[in-house]
Formats: structure tokens, C-alpha cells, sequence
């Protein structure tokens, strides 16, 4: 049975709450939450603070194990763990990216990187961990190779993008770099025989591209697959060739697959794929959509509000269809939607209401699928 043939229900596991200011993102740490290994789970605020939770074996609840502060002068926006989890990345509107290394108990600031000319919007490691790239409001995106000893040298600044870039995110298994921006493009970078980096190739609306601000990608596990989410109340799917990916060649076309709308009615901030291919999204109309693919053809596209007058069509390309909706999952705009790598269906969110909320995808197995 398909993912789109089950019932789901999104069960709210716990609030976390210290923060004192909106919650901008959050980070699961790789290889927690499985084979008795706690899971740790790291979020940033307008507090100009990093708090990082782990999870009690026994009790299951999650528990603030540290404050990271007195570094950041302004709102962090950002935070992403290096892939083996030694090192964790902040971004702040103060311009700078610190790194932050996890010694006994406590969480040591081992590097500042500066460059950017004000807000640095995001970051994001590569699959090895040898590359680290930044992005903000001065429309450049920064790559920072990373050497023995905690130290960064910056390799390549892009430029490309016309106004703030609001994400940057690697391919998960090539040195392949994307960006999404404030001026409605997504913009693929590689790098050519001569350590150069370049743009080879620009998602736009004359592609079938988004037509406002777009906040967020992510790819699904076998990385031939990519969400973005936007100001222009769609989510959108895109793909490409996985073999041509695979033979190192950054140039491989992406395309548009198809476009969900209908689903939020106001900016998508965040969009996450887990592991088993379910898409979560999260909005400032405070809710949480979470889809999948359909494996039929088939499409609901469009959804009323009330469940009826719902619209299908066959299509000859992968689609997806909505598995849930959270209404009010926050007081206010959910600015993060991060599924967990450990495979176990928890997916943590975000809000502007300060609070980080745990939740957990159930199969209501031999239910009869609810209207939607």
C-alpha cells in the first residue's frame, strides 16, 4: 500500500519552550534518535540565542541541554549540523556565520566568518562536510572550504541573484549548490575544471518557475528530486536525470514536474522532504501540509476548503497529493518544517510564537481515510 492509500495522523508530542523571540529554524543532529543514541535537535531565534534539545531515553521528552550566546549580536536565522555532527553552523543578521563545536557538556565557538556586507539568511554543508556555503541580504553566495583546525577560507563568492537570497542548500550526494531568492529564481552552481564556480542553470517563471519570493528547497533521498516553496502560495517539484547527476555533471537540466497550489493561503516559508518521500510544508498561515507522491497519476488539484468539488486528472508524470493538513499547528507563522533523518517520523517545526513543537506522523492502519 502506497503512502497515499493510508491514513495519517500528525500527533503533537511536546512544545519546547525558552525561547524569547520568534523561532527562525531548526536542525536535526545526523545520526541521533536511532540505536540508542538520544535524538538532538538545535534551533536559532530572533533572540540572538542557539538553543540545542536532546531527547530523554526515558521519558522520551526533550530537555534544553544548552544556550549558545553572548556571540550573535543579532537575530540568528539559521543553523545547519556539519554531516558527522562535530561542528554546528549559525547565520545572523549580524552578519557573521559562527561554528560551534560540541567539548564535554558545553558547545565552544571555534570560528567566525565574516564577509558578508549585513544578513546572512543561510547555511548549509555539503554531503563530506568539506564545504560550507553562506547566503544573505547583499544578493552574494559565499562557499567556504573547510581546513584542519577549525578554519574556513572563503573558495568562491556568486554572484548572480538580484536581490537577498533567502536559502542555500548542497545537493545531497554531489558538489552541486542551489539558492533560492527574493527575486522569485532558484539558481543551480557548479564548479568547472578550473575551480571556478558558475550558475549553470536558472529556474525562473519562463520555466514554469515560481513568480514571487522563494524561501525554501529540499531534495527527496535519492537527490533526482526537488521542492521550493514560495510567496506565491505554491509549492513546486522539480527533477532531473539521476544518472547524469551521478556521472559529476553539474550542468543536468532540472525540470518542472508540477505545481501544488490551493494548499496555503498565505507565504510557504519552509518545505522539507523525509526520507520515505512525505513533503512537509509549513506557512505563515500557521499550518503544516504534508504530501506524497502518487503512484496512479493522479492529482487532487486545487482543493476546496470543505472537502468537496475536489478536481483529479491523469497525468503521465509523477504528482503529488495532499496525505494531511494541520490547521493552527502554531499561534502564529511556522517558519521551519524539519523531518528527522532517523527514519522514525518526527518532525519538528517552528514558529513565530517562540515555541519549537515535536510532532509524529501515525498510520492509522485499517482506518478508513478521512476526507481532506
Amino acid at each position: 500500500m502506497s503512502l497515499v492509500d493510508e491514513s495519517f495522523e500528525l500527533k503533537e508530542l511536546q512544545v519546547l519552550e525558552g525561547h524569547a523571540d520568534r523561532v527562525w529554524s531548526v536542525a536535526w543532529k545526523p545520526a541521533t534518535g536511532f540505536d540508542g543514541v538520544p535524538a538532538v535537535l538545535a534551533s536559532c531565534s530572533g533572540d540572538k540565542t542557539v538553543r540545542v534539545w536532546e531527547q530523554s531515553p526515558s521519558s522520551g521528552s526533550f530537555q534544553c541541554k544548552a544556550v549558545l550566546e553572548e556571540t550573535h549580536t543579532r537575530t540568528v536565522r539559521s543553523c545547519a549540523w556539519s554531516p558527522s555532527g562535530k561542528l554546528l553552523a549559525t547565520a545572523s543578521f549580524d552578519a557573521t556565520t559562527a561554528v560551534w563545536e560540541h567539548v564535554g557538556d558545553d558547545y565552544e565557538c571555534v570560528s567566525t566568518l565574516e564577509g558578508h556586507e549585513n544578513e546572512v539568511k543561510s547555511i548549509s554543508w555539503n554531503a563530506s562536510g568539506s564545504l560550507l556555503a553562506t547566503c544573505g541580504r547583499d544578493k552574494s553566495v559565499w562557499i567556504w572550504e573547510v581546513l584542519p583546525g577549525n578554519e574556513f577560507e572563503c573558495v568562491s563568492v556568486l554572484q548572480g541573484h538580484t536581490q537577498d537570497v533567502k536559502m542555500v542548500q548542497w545537493h545531497p550526494n554531489m558538489d552541486i549548490l542551489f539558492s533560492c531568492s527574493y527575486d522569485n529564481t532558484i539558481k543551480v552552481w557548479a564548479e568547472d575544471g578550473d575551480d571556478d564556480w558558475h550558475c549553470v542553470q536558472t529556474l525562473a517563471e519562463a520555466n514554469n518557475g515560481h513568480t514571487s519570493t522563494v524561501w525554501a528547497l529540499s531534495f527527496n533521498a535519492t537527490g533526482d528530486k526537488m521542492a521550493t516553496c514560495s510567496d506565491d502560495l505554491t509549492l513546486k517539484i522539480w527533477g532531473s536525470d539521476l544518472l547524469t547527476i551521478q556521472s559529476g555533471n553539474g550542468s543536468a537540466p532540472w525540470k518542472h514536474i508540477c505545481t501544488l497550489s490551493g494548499y496555503h493561503d498565505r507565504t510557504i516559508f519552509s518545505v522539507h522532504w523525509s526520507r520515505e518521500g512525505i513533503i512537509a510544508s509549513g506557512a505563515a498561515d500557521d499550518a503544516i501540509r504534508l504530501f506524497a507522491e502518487d503512484g496512479d497519476g493522479l492529482v487532487l488539484n486545487n482543493p476546496s476548503h470543505n472537502g468537496c468539488d475536489l478536481e483529479f486528472f491523469v497525468v503521465d508524470e509523477p504528482k503529488y497529493h495532499l496525505l494531511l493538513k494541520k490547521d493552527k499547528a502554531h499561534d502564529m507563522d511556522v517558519n521551519s518544517v524539519q523531518w528527522s533523518s532517523a527514519g522514525n517520523r518526527l518532525l519538528a517545526s517552528a514558529s513565530d510564537d517562540g515555541t519549537i513543537k515535536i510532532w509524529e506522523l501515525i498510520s492509522l492502519a485499517g482506518d478508513q481515510k478521512p476526507p481532506l
